[in-house]
């Protein structure tokens, strides 16, 4: 039966409707939402009414809100167990009519707010319109069509969005899963199940909601509630299991606790969709992809029940994968459908039973039985495709003629007609020319393609000069050996005749089975390559087993152009690729001179350039070494993009995770193949040291070359089941001498030695020396082991490896590979940080969870900036991860010491800017935990250093500090001059002073010591090395602070001390630092005017490193004479101190409490006589040992930073805050009085 998605017809409404225009209801809330209308029969059994007219009804569930007492319990049970539209919605609305006894559902909220807003839309706009209608049947039709226009204008209108697909009651689920876990618009539903969430010993049944980035679960049983999230991305293993405790469950594991969840009507389909999600999560932390949903799907024919968009979504993602996967095809190919049919089979004379895939570039086919008969037919292929005669033996046939006069027939088709239909419709749309209307560059991303000409297939001979890479080059036309043995005179040995007998073989096959991409696949086909491709055909069979040569074909040019434009760069990437050039295969004659050389770099460098992900990864040099050996440069380019990016992949990123993956795969089938053994190479722990050189290169580093090459041949062909099935064979021959080994090196020896006398002893290549050391013991030669040998053996033993259980093996060990990786960068993240910070381990690796969990929201739930710029795989884990301005103040108002109440959000900003030292708008983790470090573990100067250079630019931006000018002044209003909260000046200014000689008196001896160095060169060098080295900074190199810095200085510390226990006696002190703050600036300001009159009004300040010592001290003395300055004692009662505050400016009331909206609200603190409006004083300045000197004069204020601050505490609260999110948004439903009926 043919599976195809075709695309729905729209919905048609009622004529009459299309005569009335109505106003259209705004974008209503998230919580509430019209319906595609639904019969109800039992409107009063279950729910309260909470208003009513004579056509609409408004309803309550009951339970839900005010009380409810059992039978509140009850009902909510029934909602979670039973599936029923009322397990959704607490509130709805009902379409009612007096003839009729069937109602309509129209509308549904998860709170009464949200459903009032419809309500009171439908009152004011409908109610007065349905009320002129004679017949109740017209009333119904007209409303049900209203409500359709309005769901379909909703989704019309929705930004970016396609238009909703999903079925009212998903609809409902979607919203619910919103409600109950708080989940923003962004994150889409999947799939809902009904099923057990196994809490100890006692099961709750409930629904558990997969989501693309959660597992969420809910259950309501007789007042017990159980909420569960999951992040995809936390998940470390997922297994289905039966066993006595939990029947047929599904166990999902995360780093620190295990779910089980059982009872499912359809376990089967559940797991898989699980695994796909969790995949996608583990894609995401690979390489920061976020989920994009496909817009180009088919709609269906109908709408499906319960079933979303993102699940057909998912569900053709997987059967495409299987597709690609199964016909080795590139990436962007979509499957457009699939049907059961005959093959006429000529090679055999017989039709044989499979199933025919078509999708938007090919026609393939694929037999019941497994190795049988396999066919791709490309269309750019094709030329004809006609219905042939029906008869009793060839029911509804198909012909199918190529280009290269090839003939298929395909019988049993049950849609012959829409078949053909499909197909004419897809040959349409193929371009005659090989690119078409678009440029294959489409496939590297804008970055490169913009760059990149979308120019011909290389250009005219005329053009070949200059370029790096044109038809001329001998590389360009034929392979390396063919170069380089194309003069050596033939071989009529015994060896050579063998091999002019393979290649007849193969030409007898392709006379049988076709030659090319149309070529019949069958066991014999595989036998022939497991006996050995002749090496005249390899290159051409490598390309056609996997899949390369269709992606060349149909973009000729595109290498050379890449060539282009990636010669002549420089990278990181380019620069290993030169660091190993030379490496590889140095013992082949083809690479001693620069023609070999200067290929492999071409190759290299161009894919480095295709794929900047993948950049380059050693072991890539070794693989295409031997690419170019039998293939021309385009063909190896094409070879090593099929295998990074579909044979093996994530085999060469930065991490190798795709051979890590395989490494796991591998042990975990030694375990089912040879347990002994296993156990015994695990205690050595041998297999992850052995297996990672085998899988990276294919074995061609550790085999011989001629043997090796065979192995490649398989790999082509079968895929990575051929390499698993020949390590296992490596490792079950040489099983009894690997369990007396008893060390690691001793089972490296012994595997080392078999793998270099594998010998292939029919090549008829000159011998190439394999400069993998010899592992030999004694005098006594190894054994020599045939590769045939071992590659029949390997077949016999294991030849039951499927490719799709390999990919079931590979999925679990993903999980796990990634997350311990995750684990590892964590684990560097803290050592890295261990020494530049004062937080514990524990600590640290809260705080990177955090952090790492902001980004990852920022990548599924949107941000203003893209995830590529955020995530970059080449740089330090320190610096990988980024948050931005919002995700920042989010966790920093969780864990920051210093909460300011309203005033937090511009601390934050604050911080930020000055955390942000590239201005990129980004934070990573090494600087956000500077900033916390220094908030909470740091002592009394780091704390204040950090306070003042959070009101000093760059973190305290202009906009910030012209607030101030538009403040209102509280000090000095009214007030003498003598009154000044000024503690001991004479103190103050012996203090100064006495810095002041100590920096001449450091200065004068560092001038002695340099005069009597002598100038040899290593004096110039230790001169040299101290420049290089980051320079300490002081509290000297912190720049003045003027007027309206001092302003929002003032604020903060106002805005500091609201939850303090000693709340009075700080606001105390912060008024007598400010008085006395602002008086030394008055003076400073005095001292200045007085000697630099030549100097424009509004300077800026020079920094205290500039400032005269000495004589300037003296002169600051004689300025406070001057002002008459009387020193106040410096200890005082606290009658006094009242009576200092009621002679202050700081007007407080008689409670004489000072309160810090005082200073929140934008007041400008002027110190001298008064100034109004936006007269701010700009000589006015003080520098941060003013603050430091004033501040130690004040014991509470020395006290508060002087404490350590618990940022344990802070996480924990931090990690559970989204909980009480949601409990707050859940009972925040805004009450309206209830109407009588």
């Amino acid at each position: 039966m043919m599976q195809y998605s075709q695309r729905a017809c729209p919905v048609s409404s009622d004529p009459e409707v299309m005569y009335i225009l109505l106003p259209s209801l705004k974008t209503t809330s998230a919580g509430a939402m019209w319906i595609q209308p639904e019969e109800v029969l039992l409107v009063g059994a279950l729910w309260v009414w909470e208003r009513a007219n004579p056509f609409f009804i408004l309803q309550r569930r009951r339970g839900h809100g005010r009380g409810g007492g059992l039978s509140g319990l009850l009902v909510g049970t029934l909602d979670v167990v039973l599936d029923s539209s009322a397990r959704v919605a607490p509130y709805r609305i009902l379409l009612q009519t007096s003839d009729s006894q069937i109602y309509w559902n129209i509308a549904c909220g998860s709170s009464r707010k949200e459903i009032t807003e419809h309500w009171d839309w439908l009152e004011s706009n409908l109610l007065q319109t349905i009320s002129i209608f004679d017949n109740d049947e017209d009333v119904t039709t007209f409303v049900k069509g209203k409500i359709s226009g309005l769901i379909a204008e909703e989704n019309r209108l929705k930004p970016g969005a396609e238009q909703e697909e999903d079925c009212g009651k998903f609809r409902e689920a979607e919203l619910k899963m919103r409600r109950l876990f708080g989940m923003p618009d962004e994150e889409k539903l999947v799939n809902y199940y009904s099923c057990s969430y196994w809490k100890g010993r006692v099961p709750r049944q409930g629904w558990l909601y997969l989501s693309v980035n959660h597992l969420c679960f809910y259950s309501f049983l007789l007042g017990k509630e159980v909420s569960l999230v999951v992040p995809w991305t936390e998940v470390t293993q997922l297994e289905k299991n039966a066993t006595l405790l939990f029947p047929e469950s599904v166990r999902v594991s995360t780093r620190h606790t295990e779910h089980f969840f059982s009872m499912f009507l359809n376990i089967n389909d559940t797991f898989k969709l699980m695994e796909q999600l969790a995949n996608m999560a583990m894609r995401q932390l690979l390489d920061n992809e976020a989920f994009a949903a496909d817009c180009s799907l088919p709609r269906p024919g109908k709408t499906l029940k319960n079933v979303s968009a993102l699940k057909r979504d998912l569900d053709a993602r997987a059967k495409n994968e299987r597709y690609r996967a199964m016909f080795r095809l590139v990436q962007d190919e979509r499957l457009d459908g699939h049907t059961d049919c005959t093959l006429w089979t000529p090679f055999a004379k017989m039709h044989v039973v499979g199933q025919l895939f078509i999708s938007n570039n090919y026609i393939c086919f694929n037999s019941r039985e497994e190795d049988l008969c396999q066919l791709i037919i490309p269309l750019r292929e094709v030329s004809i495709v006609e219905k042939a005669d029906s008869s009793s033996v060839l029911p509804c046939p198909v012909s199918i003629s190529t280009k290269n006069k090839m003939n298929f027939l395909f019988a049993n088709l049950k849609d012959r007609d829409f078949l053909v239909q499909r197909i004419s419709d897809f040959l349409q749309r193929t371009p005659d020319s090989a690119w078409g209307n678009s440029s294959p560059l489409s496939l590297i991303g804008p970055s490169v393609s913009s760059n990149v000409p979308s120019s011909s297939s290389g250009g005219s001979q005329s053009d070949h000069r200059g370029r790096q890479y044109h038809p001329g080059l001998p590389t360009a036309s034929q392979s390396l050996l063919q170069l380089y043995y194309q003069d050596t005179p033939e071989d009529l040995g015994p060896k050579a005749m063998k091999e002019k007998m393979k290649e007849e073989s193969w030409n007898i096959h392709f006379s049988e089975f076709g030659r090319g991409v149309c070529m019949y696949r069958t066991s014999r086909t595989r036998e022939l390559v497991l006996n050995g491709i002749p090496e005249c055909l390899r290159g051409e069979l490598w390309l056609l087993f996997s899949g390369a040569q269709n992606e060349m074909v149909t973009h000729p040019g595109y290498y050379g152009d890449l060539v282009e434009q990636a010669m002549g760069r420089c990278s990181l990437a380019t620069e290993e690729i030169e660091r190993d050039l030379h490496r590889s295969m140095p013992e082949h004659r083809a690479f001693q001179n620069e023609t070999g050389i200067t290929a492999l770099r071409r190759v290299l460098t161009a894919y480095a350039h295709r794929n900047p992900c993948i950049g380059y990864c050693q072991a890539m040099n070794i693989v295409t070494s031997v690419l170019l050996l039998y293939c021309t440069e385009e063909e190896a380019f094409w070879l090593l993009v099929a295998l990074c990016e579909r044979m093996l992949p994530d085999y060469y990123n930065t991490r190798v995770v795709g051979a890590l993956v395989d490494q796991g795969v591998f042990e975990e089938l030694t375990r089912a193949f040879l347990p002994l053994l296993y156990e015994h190479m695990q205690e050595l722990g041998v297999i992850s040291t052995i297996s990672l050189s085998w899988f990276l290169t294919l074995f061609l580093s550790v085999m011989p070359f001629d043997s090796a090459v065979l192995l490649v041949d398989c790999f082509f062909y079968e895929g990575i089941k051929v390499i698993f099935q020949v390590a296992l064979t490596v490792l079950h021959d040489n099983m009894d001498a690997l369990l007396f080994c008893s060390d690691e090196g001793e089972a490296m020896t012994i595997l080392g030695r078999y793998l270099d006398n594998v010998v292939n002893k029919q090549t008829v290549a000159p011998p190439i020396p394999h400069l993998h050391a010899l592992l030999t013991s004694g005098d006594v030669p190894p054994p020599e082991i045939d590769v045939f040998d071992l590659i029949k053996s390997s077949y016999e033993k294991f030849g039951s490896l499927r490719s799709d259980v390999i990919e079931q093996m590979r999925f679990k060990q993903r999980l796990k590979v990634i997350q311990s990786l995750e684990d590892t960068a964590k684990r560097s993240v803290v050592r890295a940080m261990m020494t530049e910070s004062a937080f514990s381990i524990d600590e640290l690796e809260d705080l990177f969870c955090l952090f790492k969990s902001k980004h990852m929201t920022s990548c599924y739930w949107g941000s203003s900036s893209s995830a590529a710029e955020r995530h970059d795989p080449s740089l330090p884990y320190l610096e990988q991860y980024h948050i931005d301005l919002a995700q920042f103040s989010q966790l920093f108002s969780s864990l920051t010491p210093w909460v300011c109440g309203s005033h937090t959000p511009s601390l934050s900003a604050r911080l930020f800017r000055l955390l942000d030292q590239n201005q990129d708008g980004l934070v990573n983790f090494k600087e956000f935990v500077t900033g916390l470090s220094g908030m909470s573990h740091g002592d009394m100067m780091e704390k204040l250093k950090l306070l003042y250079k959070l009101h000093l630019p760059p973190a305290l931006c202009p906009e910030e500090a012209e607030s101030a000018l538009e403040a209102t002044h509280f000090f000095t209003k009214d007030k003498p001059r003598e009154s000044l909260f000024l503690s001991d000046p004479d103190s103050l200014h012996q203090q100064e002073v006495t810095i002041g000689e100590e920096g001449k008196d450091a200065a004068g001896d560092s001038e002695e010591r340099k005069e009597e160095k002598v100038k040899d060169y290593r004096y110039y060098l230790r001169m040299w090395a101290k420049e290089k080295e980051p320079k300490s900074e002081t509290i000297k190199d912190l720049p003045r602070m003027n007027q309206e810095q001092f302003i929002e200085l003032c604020k903060t510390l106002y805005n500091m001390f609201s939850e303090e226990p000693l709340e009075q006696q700080l606001y105390h002190s912060i008024a007598t630092v400010a008085s006395l703050l602002l008086r030394i600036g008055e003076v400073g300001k005095k001292f200045n005017n007085g000697t630099k009159k030549i100097e424009t009004v509004g300077a800026q300040a020079p920094p205290p490193s500039q400032r005269e010592e000495g004589p300037g001290e003296s002169r600051l003395c004689e300025a406070l004479a001057d002002a008459h300055l009387e020193p106040q004692p410096l200890h005082t009662s606290d009658e006094e101190a009242k009576d200092d505050m009621s002679l202050s400016s700081y007007s407080v009331g008689s409670s004489g409490s000072l309160q810090c909206k005082d200073m929140a609200d934008d007041s400008a603190l002027i110190g001298g006589e008064q100034r109004q409006g936006n007269a701010l004083d700009v000589d006015w300045s003080i520098t941060f040992e003013q603050v430091l000197a004033s501040l130690l004069t004040e014991p509470p204020l020395v006290d508060y930073f002087e404490r350590k601050v618990d940022i344990q505490s802070k996480i924990v609260s931090c990690k559970t805050q989204r909980a009480v999110e949601r409990q707050i948004s859940s009972t925040s439903d805004q009450e309206v009085p209830q109407q009588s009926v």
